[in-house]
């Protein structure tokens, strides 16, 4: 028992299971905003199962199937599976475990939910594989954690029926092609010579910064449609001048010659992103319009 309790501990660590809240908050905002106040709490628990069974997932396919370029890269050589670790085997019997608790999750939303279940899986699984074939991956992960919002809002609503959820989606999309150009900088050499594709890798860093601006710009862009087309009070416009100035913030951190505060960067600064949204938007639903 206590070997399966250690094994469960480093797939935890391998999949960095606390980053599930870059996530989840958005799924929850999501929620909130369809149900305009607060979702049931059994929507809200299978939304959270939903949410963990199909990050755990991915995570875990993208360990599998990177195993080989993860361990010729010095940077990732120590992560669980090419370090011995963790065994493959295990790595794919929590893959399908978390398949299954995503699964019931959905089937125990909706019958929408449910029936969309198996394009999310696509998306999110998918992406482990983008970096082989185009630069443009960090759009591709950033679809992956785009359809939380708005699966979230089709769990309370059972449909897909106003832009709000779209506008949310697109933000995050947005958002996180953005963190993600920033942490590939990290890796761009090893990318080029091992044929992975990626932007730092085909522009370079200092171009690859201006695209990284870009996408966070377009995210700001959304984010303020998303504040007029909610019809939300002040807070949410508070949540989107802080988020803002996060944005900003994370940028002055990194340059082209110097990549050292690039963690800094993107745990310390993203990991507010979401709950500041969730906070401020969230709390705005309950304001009178």
């Amino acid at each position: 028992m206590q070997a399966l309790w250690d094994k469960l501990k480093t797939t935890l660590e391998m999949i960095k299971f606390e980053h599930t809240l870059f996530a989840l908050p958005f799924a929850f905002l999501g929620a909130i905003l369809a149900a305009n106040g607060l979702p049931t709490w059994q929507q809200v628990v299978w939304i959270t199962v939903a949410m963990v069974g199909a990050r755990s997932a991915a995570m875990t396919f993208n360990r599998i199937v990177d195993r080989d370029v993860d361990a010729a890269n010095p940077r990732t050589a120590n992560r669980e599976i090419p370090s011995g670790k963790l065994s493959i085997g295990f790595a794919w019997a929590f893959l399908y475990v978390s398949i299954g608790v995503f699964l019931l999750a959905s089937y125990s939303l909706n019958w929408l939910t449910f029936a969309l279940s198996p394009v999310a899986l696509i998306v999110v699984l998918g992406y482990s594989y983008a970096k082989r074939f185009t630069a443009f991956a960090h759009v591709f992960l950033g679809l992956a954690l785009a359809i939380s919002p708005s699966a979230a809002w089709i769990a309370v609503r059972g449909s897909l029926d106003e832009e709000v959820p779209l506008l949310l989606s697109l933000m995050v999309l947005m958002w996180t092609a953005g963190f993600d150009v920033l942490y590939a900088c990290q890796d761009s050499d090893f990318d080029r010579k091992a044929g992975l594709h990626s932007i730092p890798a085909r522009f370079g860093i200092a171009r690859s910064l201006w695209i990284a601006r870009l996408f966070h710009f377009q995210a700001f862009i959304v984010l303020l449609l998303l504040y007029l087309a909610s019809g939300l009070g002040w807070p949410a416009l508070v949540g989107v001048g802080i988020v803002a100035a996060l944005l900003v913030y994370q940028h002055t951190l990194v340059k082209a010659n110097d990549l050292t505060r690039l963690n800094a960067a993107f745990f310390t600064t993203n990991a507010f992103v979401s709950v500041i949204l969730l906070a401020s938007f969230g709390t705005a639903v309950f304001l009178p319009k």
